[in-house]
């Protein structure tokens, strides 16, 4: 679960959020959700997340995303 996390820390720290043990999956959840991946299923999520990654566009979905947690 979240393996892929400690890789997005540029984008956490943009959208305001310290990643926990209490709310890793809580971020993990809402990741798949955004790709429209089945929880629990890490690697595609992870290559959705990147391809997002590449451009300022899928930055700033994944941001807003991330800032819907709080």
């Amino acid at each position: 679960m979240s393996c892929y996390l400690r890789h997005m820390s540029g984008v956490l720290q943009e959208a305001g959020i310290k990643v926990t043990r209490e709310n890793k999956k809580d971020i993990d959840k809402a990741l798949h959700n955004l790709v429209n991946v089945e929880y629990k299923n890490c690697s595609p999520t992870w290559k959705e997340i990147k391809k997002l990654l590449q451009t300022e566009e899928g930055k700033k979905k994944i941001v807003k995303e991330l800032k819907n947690l709080h």
